[in-house]
Order: structure tokens, then C-alpha cells, then sequence
């Protein structure tokens, strides 16, 4: 089921409404709609955007941010990562979806020295305070593969708190910010996702080990073919939702210095292995993007994320036939 995550179009500030009624002018079927694009999590604004979804037959799940007191983007104001995610059951219950996404950390976190470790530990305690509420509602917890750490501490997370309740929402696009293969990541991942990102990257070598920058479908050098082919065959259940980030420098991934591997000194060679090829046989964006100054072309910006998700739609739809 083709749809978008509409992080592909912040820019552009469009509430859920406006989003859905977009996603229908592309004949969509899906979207992840980010916790900012809710004007209220009101039951009644909530049921509300559940009739228009449906009105468009357009499956509609809700993205929320993050659950973890230890990462730089926690949100005090939510007092407790469980009171969040209770919070995040009840709407997600309310539009009648099956899942919602949330992510722990982000690379921030990865370079400041937290370890995963210390993440696992909180994150899975929260996770079981709200166990009997997940499931009483038949609703997952969609971890998202956020860039702060290596995948198998996102399958240890699900594992260890419960896979009754608790899934992973798929992102193809970080798992080259901890020096992964997504394809690797996706395989890895595959008997817990529930929902997913899909972006293509380009990946190529640079003296501190590798540099990374996301571009539209068809644009970076991951083999997305097989990876779209493999989702399918993985994940038949799973909505195929683009984001799509564009407008970023390249952005160097020093895995070849001690210094990165700080806080996971124990990464699987087999896995360094599959990115080590991945860089050997990539290469840099040579087309045209907009990379913005701060406050700087900005509409501009608007148009570059509307033209490349609109033409990653189309690249997305011949992978997918």
C-alpha cells in the first residue's frame, strides 16, 4: 500500500486535512501524519479527521515523536514517556489505526556518549507500563530506526518489552547515519514492522570513512529494487510510506575513527562488512537540489519537496508493479 509520511512535507505547514486531501489528488491509499500536523488530540477533532480519511479511503496512521528522558528531543512537558505513550494509544485508538510511530534518540544522542544500553533499560520499562493498554486496544508501538543506534538494539527493545504490542517503523534512509546497509536493516528488522519510511541515499567513500546525503527515488545509489521487492515480500501487511528529504548537504560518517564506534563498540563485523560495500560501490548526488541558508529560500524549498516526493511517487509506483 503506496502512501507518504508527511515529514516529505513540513515546509509547507499544511494541517491533516490538507495533507489527506493531497494525498488523495495523487491517488494514495496510506499516510503517517506527524503529532504537528494534528491541530488537537481531541477525541471529537480526532473523529473528525477519521471521517474525512475515510471519505477519501485513505488509511490513516498518526506519527509521534520522542519516548525516551534521555535523548536531547524528550519533551518535559509530557512529564513521563508512559503518560506519552498512553496519550499516543488513546488518539491512535480514536482514528482507528492498528499503529503509531515514535523513535527513542536520534544521531545527537549517538555522538554525545549515550549508550544503548542506558536507552534499552528506560525505553523498556515505559514500554511495559503501558503494555495491557496497547494491546487492550490492539494497537503497536512502531519503533522507528531513528539514525541513534544500531538495529539490533530496535529488535532487542521489541523483544525484550513484548512483540504483542510493540513493532518497529522502518526508515530506509537512517541506517546509513550508523554505517548500515538498509537492505541489511530491512532484513534484520522484517518479522517486526508494522509501518515504514522509504528514501533512497547516496553513499559514497570519503577519508573519515563515508559520506551520506538523501535524495529523491532513483537519485541516490541504493538498490532499491530489491530492497522495495523484499519489503513486499517481508512486509505485505506494512503500509510502503515515502519520506522524502531533500535540501541537506552531504553529511560525513567517520566510521573509520575509534571515536564512532564509542558507545557500540561491539557492531557485528558482518554488518560494517555489507556497508563497507555499499560505499565502495556508491556515489555522489550530481544533480540539482536547493540546500537552503537558514531562512533562506524557503519557498524555494516548498516546491523542491513537492516536486521530488511527487516524482518519487512515480519511481515508487514501477518498483512496486
Amino acid at each position: 500500500m503506496l502512501g507518504i509520511d508527511t515529514y516529505s512535507l513540513k515546509s509547507l505547514r499544511w494541517n491533516v486535512f490538507q495533507l489527506l486531501d493531497y494525498a488523495h489528488s495523487q491517488n494514495l491509499k496510506a499516510i503517517q501524519a506527524s503529532a504537528v500536523n494534528f491541530e488537537s488530540l481531541d477525541d471529537a477533532y480526532l473523529t473528525k479527521v477519521k471521517a474525512h480519511a475515510d471519505s477519501l479511503s485513505i488509511h490513516l496512521e498518526p506519527g509521534f515523536n520522542c519516548i525516551s528522558t534521555l535523548a536531547k528531543s524528550w519533551n518535559p512537558k509530557e512529564e513521563t514517556p508512559a503518560k506519552y505513550l498512553a496519550k499516543a494509544i488513546r488518539a491512535t485508538k480514536t482514528l482507528k489505526a492498528r499503529a503509531f510511530r515514535v523513535f527513542i534518540a536520534s544521531p545527537a544522542d549517538r555522538a554525545a556518549g549515550t549508550t544503548p544500553e542506558a536507552f534499552i533499560d528506560e525505553v523498556v520499562k515505559s514500554l511495559k507500563q503501558i503494555r495491557t493498554q496497547a494491546e487492550d486496544a490492539q494497537i503497536k508501538v512502531a519503533i522507528e530506526n531513528h539514525g541513534e543506534f544500531h538495529s539490533r538494539h530496535i529488535k532487542t527493545i521489541v523483544e525484550q518489552a513484548g512483540p504483542s504490542y510493540t513493532a518497529v517503523c522502518y526508515d530506509a534512509g537512517n541506517p546509513v547515519l550508523t554505517a548500515e546497509d538498509p537492505l541489511a536493516v530491512l532484513e534484520n528488522l522484517a518479522p517486526y514492522i508494522a509501518c515504514a519510511h522509504i528514501r533512497d541515499s547516496v553513499v559514497f567513500p570519503h577519508p573519515r570513512g563515508a559520506a551520506v546525503q538523501w535524495t529523491a527515488m532513483g537519485d541516490g545509489s541504493i538498490d532499491l529494487k530489491t530492497l522495495t521487492n523484499k519489503f513486499q515480500q517481508l512486509c505485505p501487511q506494512a503500509p510502503y510510506h515515502l519520506e522524502i528529504i531533500t535540501g541537506r548537504p552531504p553529511q560525513v560518517i567517520p566510521y573509520r575513527e575509534a571515536a564512532f564506534w564509542k558507545t557500540d563498540p561491539t557492531t557485528p563485523a558482518s554488518s560494517l562488512a555489507r556497508f563497507e560495500k555499499l560505499v565502495r560501490e556508491g556515489h555522489p548526488f550530481m544533480g540539482t537540489m536547493v540546500i537552503p541558508a537558514p531562512g533562506e529560500h524557503t519557498e524555494a524549498l516548498k516546491i523542491q519537496e513537492k516536486v521530488d516526493l511527487e516524482r518519487s511517487l512515480v519511481y515508487a509506483r514501477k518498483l512496486m508493479q
